[in-house]
């Protein structure tokens, strides 16, 4: 049982950071329609960012943290002003293409700049290699911190979405572009600062995985399995992020410790494949009717 709790736990850390991913994943395809696959790199130059701020000019951690935050998300508004809106109209494959090659794109660059290269790198948290006992059971408090901090954030943005003017005209922004533009919503503002939210989420996950796999120009692909929590979850639905990576993360744990080498890797989609075909939308995503 101890065994159990202890994988419960590491699923659930690691889970949280997929859910945080797949968040991203979901607040660009509810505002805009279009499936960010760089998202997860995204990710990777937030933690490269933080890195540069805490191990390279050696500020404080917490304000490495937050002016990570604040630069990835101008990066994620200056990359749907600049990259985005110019083709917006165009097929919604244009846009997917755009976000894969922007994905090659910067983890080309961050293996270019001096200071990150190809190399591995420590991001220490004050949190970071410390242990509790709880009778017979050892929790890492890097996976408390990251199940801590994640539930902070999504219960910040669950406020943000239902008590703001500005949470609440993007949920309907998300919902009716064209009605939310005819009652004076500014939709493309909406649409960048979403673009925002999404990349500064991005770095918060960033900065949790960072101190527990290291950062490198590969640490972008986890994004790879945030993308079947998404799926899981329903790929319109907030909530379903959360469950769905909470999912992927305990799936992948279990797996990986009771099954034969390789199905950690592979049982993430096998689930995606079960959830497809019992139900194609998600499990949260709601179902809508549209005439066409």
């Amino acid at each position: 049982m101890l065994e159990f709790l202890q994988l419960a736990i590491a699923g659930v850390a690691i889970g949280c950071i997929y859910a945080l991913i797949a968040l991203g994943f979901v607040l660009i395809y509810k505002a805009t329609e279009v499936v960010n696959f760089a998202q997860g790199d995204v990710m990777m130059l937030g933690a490269f960012v933080a890195f540069t701020f805490a191990g390279l000019w050696k500020l404080p951690f917490v304000v490495s943290v937050l002016l990570a935050i604040i630069v990835l998300a101008g990066f994620g508004a200056l990359f749907d002003r600049i990259v985005l809106r110019p083709i917006i109209g165009q097929p919604t494959f244009a846009a997917v293409m755009v976000t894969i090659a922007a994905g090659f794109v910067i983890r080309g660059v961050a293996t270019m700049i001096p200071g990150w290269g190809t190399d591995t790198h420590a991001l220490k948290a004050p949190w970071s290699d410390g242990t509790l006992q709880a009778g017979g059971l050892i929790i890492s408090t890097d996976h408390l911190a990251i199940i801590g901090l994640t539930a902070a954030l999504c219960a910040l943005l669950y406020l943000f979405f239902k008590k703001t003017r500005v949470g609440v005209a993007m949920q309907a922004s998300s919902q009716n572009q064209l009605a939310a533009y005819y009652m004076g919503i500014p939709v493309r503002r909406i649409n960048t600062l979403i673009w925002a939210i999404s990349a500064g989420v991005a770095a918060f996950a960033a900065v949790l995985l960072a101190p527990v796999q290291f950062v490198h120009s590969n640490m972008g692909f986890v994004g790879l399995k945030a993308f079947p929590a998404a799926v899981v979850g329903g790929f319109g639905s907030i909530p379903g992020a959360i469950v769905g990576g909470l999912i992927i993360g305990l799936v992948e744990t279990f797996a990986g410790f009771y099954l034969p080498e390789g199905f950690k890797d592979t049982a993430p989609y096998i689930v995606v494949l079960l959830v497809l075909i019992v139900r194609p939308s998600g499990i949260f995503a709601e179902m809508r009717r549209k005439k066409v």
